[in-house]
């Protein structure tokens, strides 16, 4: 269920704040990254299409982030 998830009393927000942010940043990296290659495969990089696609996936990794983070523990048990 929702173990970590960042509304829970017994989550520490500076610390899931920490490392939803951290995931968000290599999430965007990973998917500029894909767009550049991709785009520059097929033979020119649309700077637009990669910034938009990078941009979202750091959006989703923040809203996957809220039912739990496995790195930021809660302080109950279970």
């Amino acid at each position: 269920m929702l173990k970590n998830c960042v509304f829970k009393v017994s989550v520490d927000n500076r610390k899931w704040l920490k490392a939803a942010g951290i995931r968000a940043v290599k999430t965007v990296a990973q998917a500029a990254i894909a767009g550049i290659g991709t785009a520059a495969a097929l033979g020119q990089v649309d700077w637009k299409y990669v910034l938009s696609a990078s941009v979202m996936a750091g959006v989703i990794s923040i809203l996957t982030s809220i039912a739990g983070i496995p790195e930021v523990g809660g302080s109950e048990g279970g």
